[in-house]
C-alpha cells in the first residue's frame, strides 16, 4: 500500500510545523479524508528522512490543532467532519475553510491557543482564588497582572514597572480610554494621513476633530508635525510607528527622536498604538521609550496570543495614571479579571513566548508567499507582518480593484478607507494574510490578486 508522503518543498519553519501544515493543508483539499489513517510515525520518519521524534511532534501538533485525533492501539486518523470546515477551529476561532477568501481582518493565525486555554482553565479549576475572578475587583490593576505586564512589554524593549500600568479590554479600548483621559468635545487629534479605520469612529463620537498629518511613507512626519502644530491648537497624536496599519512602515530611531522633540516643544500627548510590535525580531525601542513622560502606551495579546482574550496593557505617565484608570472605569469599570490572570499566566509560564513564536514563524511563512506571486513593484510589506500594503498598477483603480476581487472570490479592503480624508485615498489595497486558517487558502487568495493585477483592468462595461 502506498502510504501517504507529504511534500516539504518550499516550507518554512520547524520540521515538524511543515509536517503538520502538511497534514491540514491535505485534509482542507480532500487528500486526506475524514476517517482516513496517517501512516505509522516511525514508516512516515523512513520516507521523509527525519527522526521519529519530528514526526511525532508533527502529529501531536496537528492532533492540537484539531486536525487528526489518536486512538490507542489503532494509531493517527483525520478526524470526523475535518477542523477546516465552517465551524470552531481548534483554537477557538471561527474561520471558514470554504467561500470567499478574507484578506480584510487583521487578525492572527490559528495556532495552539485551545490546548494552552485546556490546560490553564484546568489549573484554575483548583485555584482557592477562583471566586475572585468573578467578582468586581476593587482594584483592577491586580499587581501581579501589572508585574506580568510589565515584563511583557519589556520584551519589545519599553522600561515599565508594575506601578505604570492599567489594564484594559482590548487595545482598542485602550485607545479611547487614552482619548478620554486626555482630551475634550473640541479638541484637535493628529493622526497620519492613513491610519487604522476605527480611529475616525470613536473620535467622532467622542466630539473630537480630527486633523492628518501628511508624511511621505505613510509615518508621521516630524516637520510636517511642527507645522500642524503651529495651524491647529492640537492636544494629542495618535500613531502606529511600528508596522503601520495599512502601509506595513516602521518608523526608524532619529524619526521617532524627532517626534518626541516635537511632542515636548509642543506639550503634546502622544497615544502608541504597538499591538503589532511583538512580530518584528528586531525593531526600534518604542516611542514611549524617546518620551516616557509624554507617552500613553497602548497594545493587548490579542494579536499575539487570540483575538477573544480580550486584555490590553497601558504604559502611562504617572501624571496621568488616575485619568486614565478613571476612564476605565467610566467604560467598562474593568477589564475581565478572569482574562487578565489567564493572560499574566501564560506571560509568567513561557505559553505566550511560544503562542508568540508561532504567530512570528506564521507570519513569515506567508509574507514569504506572497512574495513568490506578486511582483515586488506592487508590493510593502515586512518580513514578519500579518498584512501587505499593494500599490495598483494604472489601469487599476482602488475601490474597482476591490470589487473585481471580491467577483474573484477574495475579499480585500481599499485604500481609501484608511484615509482621513477618503477623497485623499491612495490608489492602493491592504492585504491581511494571518486570518485564514489554511496556507492553502492564503496561496488560492494570492494567485487571485496576482491574476487581477496583471489583468487589463476594467473596461466601458465591465469588471474583468
Amino acid at each position: 500500500m502506498t502510504i501517504w508522503r507529504p511534500s516539504l518543498a518550499g516550507r518554512t519553519g520547524p520540521k515538524f510545523r511543515q509536517i503538520s501544515d502538511a497534514i491540514g493543508e491535505s485534509v482542507a483539499d480532500g487528500r486526506l479524508t475524514a476517517g482516513t489513517r496517517l501512516p505509522p510515525q516511525r514508516d512516515l520518519a523512513y520516507a521523509l528522512g527525519v527522526s521519529l521524534n519530528t514526526v511525532s511532534r508533527a502529529y501531536a501538533d496537528a492532533t492540537d490543532r484539531g486536525f487528526v485525533q489518536g486512538e490507542v492501539g489503532r494509531g493517527t486518523y483525520v478526524r470526523a467532519g475535518g477542523p477546516l470546515s465552517a465551524q470552531a477551529q481548534p483554537d477557538g476561532l471561527t474561520r471558514p475553510a470554504e467561500g470567499p477568501i478574507d484578506f480584510s481582518l487583521n487578525l492572527p493565525a490559528p495556532g495552539r491557543a485551545a490546548a494552552a486555554l485546556a490546560r490553564t482553565l484546568k489549573a484554575l479549576s483548583g485555584s482557592p482564588a477562583l471566586a475572585s475572578f468573578l467578582d468586581y475587583q476593587a482594584a483592577p490593576d491586580q499587581p501581579h497582572h501589572a508585574a506580568a505586564a510589565a515584563d511583557w512589554l519589556g520584551q519589545v524593549g519599553l522600561e515599565a514597572r508594575g506601578e505604570d500600568i492599567v489594564i484594559t479590554a482590548g487595545a482598542q479600548h485602550g485607545i479611547m480610554v487614552a482619548l478620554l483621559a486626555t482630551m475634550r468635545p473640541g479638541d484637535v487629534l493628529l493622526t497620519e494621513a492613513l491610519t487604522y479605520a476605527p480611529i475616525k469612529a470613536i473620535a467622532h463620537h467622542l466630539g473630537l476633530k480630527v486633523y492628518a498629518v501628511a508624511g511621505d511613507d505613510g509615518m508621521l512626519d516630524p516637520d510636517a508635525l511642527d507645522l500642524a502644530c503651529g495651524r491647529v491648537a492640537a492636544k494629542a497624536v495618535y500613531c502606529l510607528p511600528t508596522l503601520h496599519t495599512p502601509t506595513t512602515a516602521t518608523m526608524d530611531v532619529d524619526r521617532r527622536s524627532a517626534i518626541a522633540a516635537i511632542a515636548r516643544k509642543r506639550g503634546l500627548t502622544l497615544i502608541e498604538d504597538d499591538v503589532f510590535g511583538f512580530l518584528p525580531p528586531e525593531r526600534p525601542p518604542p516611542l514611549a521609550q524617546f518620551a516616557p513622560e509624554r507617552t500613553i502606551y497602548v497594545t493587548s495579546v490579542s494579536k499575539s496570543l487570540a483575538p477573544g482574550l480580550r486584555v490590553g496593557y497601558l504604559r502611562v505617565p504617572p501624571e496621568r495614571a488616575d485619568a486614565v484608570r478613571t476612564a476605565v472605569r467610566l467604560s467598562s469599570w474593568m477589564p475581565p479579571p478572569l482574562m487578565a490572570e489567564i493572560a499574566s499566566r501564560w506571560i509568567e509560564d513561557g505559553t505566550a513566548d511560544e503562542l508568540t513564536a508561532f504567530q512570528r514563524e506564521e507570519a513569515a511563512a506567508r509574507q514569504s508567499m506572497a512574495r513568490s506571486l506578486i511582483p515586488d513593484r506592487y508590493l510593502s510589506g515586512n518580513a514578519h507582518g500579518f498584512h501587505i500594503w499593494l500599490t495598483l498598477p494604472p489601469q487599476w483603480r482602488a475601490d474597482m480593484f476591490q470589487m473585481a476581487a471580491r467577483d474573484h472570490g477574495v475579499q480585500v479592503v481599499a485604500g481609501g478607507a484608511f484615509a482621513i480624508d477618503r477623497s485623499d485615498g491612495p490608489n492602493a489595497i491592504r492585504l491581511c494574510l494571518s486570518h485564514e486558517s489554511s496556507r492553502a487558502r492564503v496561496h488560492q487568495g494570492l494567485a487571485a490578486i496576482a491574476e487581477l493585477l496583471r489583468a487589463p483592468g476594467p473596461n466601458d462595461s465591465m469588471i474583468l
